[in-house]
Formats: C-alpha cells, sequence, structure tokens
C-alpha cells in the first residue's frame, strides 16, 4: 500500500464477522481514493492474517463518525451482512454509546425523539421540524453514569440510527459532547470527541445465537483531564 495502515484492535473475529474497535480521527469508510479508512485498514488485516490474494470482501454494517471511538461491525460473508443489516433495520440490535456532555441532564433519564435533517452543504445533522422535507425521527434513551460539573457521563441508547444522531440530540436537549466543536462544544479534546460505542448486543447471523461485544475506553480517555471521570468511575 501507498501509505500506512493503522493496526486495528479485534474485538471478535470468526469466519462471518469481523468486529474492531474503531480509533479517533479514522473514518469508517467513503473517502476520496488515498485517503486511509477503517475500511481499508480492515481489509487489510484479512488479506495479510489470511493471505488472501486480489480484493478483500468485507461488508460495514454499522458506521461510526470519524470523531467517534468503538465498536465497529462488518461482515466478512455477503450472507451475513444482508442479515445483519435486516436485524439493524428491524431494530433487533442493542446499541449502547457512551457519551460525555458539557452540561448537566434536567433529569437522571429521559428518552429522547426528534427530527432531523441533513445539511449536506455543511456536513452537518440540524433539528426540524416533523413536516419538513426529509426529516427523520430520531429516538434514544439516555441515563445518568456520573457527573464533574459541569460536565455528565451519559449512558446512551440508541433506538434509531440516524447520522449524528447522539451528537445532534444530546446537543439540542442538554449540552454538545465534550470535543464536538461541529455541535457547539467549547471543550477541545486533542483526539476525537467524548463519544464512544461501547457495546453491540446482537444475534450472530449464521450461528443464531447471542453475542455481546464491548469495546474498552480509548486510552486518551484516561490522560485527559474532561474525560478523566470516566475512566475513574469505569474502572
Amino acid at each position: 500500500m501507498a501509505w500506512p495502515v493503522p493496526t486495528l484492535e479485534v474485538l471478535y473475529e470468526d469466519n462471518h464477522l469481523l468486529v474492531v474497535n474503531k480509533p479517533a480521527g479514522l473514518p469508517t469508510m467513503g473517502l476520496a481514493a488515498g485517503e486511509m479508512t477503517a475500511l481499508i485498514a480492515a481489509k487489510e488485516y484479512v488479506r495479510r492474517k489470511y493471505d488472501k490474494p486480489g480484493n478483500v470482501y468485507l461488508g460495514v454494517v454499522s458506521r461510526l463518525d470519524a470523531p467517534v471511538t468503538g465498536v465497529l461491525l462488518l461482515a466478512r460473508t455477503s450472507k451475513a451482512a444482508s442479515r445483519l443489516a435486516a436485524a439493524f433495520k428491524q431494530r433487533d440490535v442493542d446499541k449502547l454509546y457512551w457519551a460525555v456532555t458539557e452540561k448537566l441532564p434536567a433529569t437522571p433519564a429521559a428518552r429522547l425523539e426528534h427530527f432531523l435533517r441533513k445539511d449536506e452543504r455543511h456536513k452537518k445533522v440540524h433539528v426540524a421540524d416533523p413536516a419538513a422535507p426529509d426529516a427523520q425521527q430520531a429516538v434514544l434513551s439516555y441515563r445518568l453514569r456520573a457527573t464533574e460539573p459541569p460536565r455528565a457521563w451519559l449512558e446512551v441508547q440508541l433506538e434509531t440510527g440516524r447520522k449524528h444522531q447522539i451528537r445532534v440530540q444530546l446537543a439540542a436537549s442538554i449540552g454538545p459532547v465534550v470535543g464536538d466543536r461541529k455541535y457547539g462544544s467549547q471543550i477541545p479534546l486533542r483526539e476525537g470527541i467524548a463519544l464512544h460505542a461501547r457495546r453491540l448486543e446482537f444475534e450472530h447471523p449464521i450461528r443464531k445465537t447471542p453475542l455481546v461485544v464491548e469495546a474498552p475506553l480509548p486510552r486518551s480517555w484516561r490522560a485527559s483531564g474532561p474525560l478523566r471521570f470516566v475512566a475513574q468511575a469505569a474502572g
């Protein structure tokens, strides 16, 4: 390859699936030629480990924004990819995130519902009127895990999977995610933003058995002043 390939931490692997812990700053996929993505790095890992000639098939099942860390699910076969895509569409996948907001929530737990609309020109997502063209319903639930005022550590459960959903809904209802300047954060972080895809629970697409995959917190959270309290509370 013409550019360095990052080493991905593998959380789970078999003949049908590959689950990695995506680092901050690495887009999942979809960049112009010559730019590194998690998908390219994962394909290179499979190619080298199994000495595969030619193209390696990997289907992206779950996507994470470039500044977000954590569990990234990839399918190694088209059958697994189609079955997992159906499971996500039918909301049969449990998606848990950890987020740190710049402000404390009004209540320790709540269910948030908004309608979101993409702004392709500015590469952002906005809360919109339900009747607005292309507006999509977005639903999540959160509960408070710990605080270091004014910051709050939240456990977020996604019911839908919209672009930038957690970032936009938390910014609109509580406060921006720490480090997320795109949505109003005033606290800088050296790496990414304070949003981590902590856990995925789903049925294995081939074996039909329950599977739970967790991603450890990034080391940068333990070293960062605004986020250190989360690492200390999590143990």
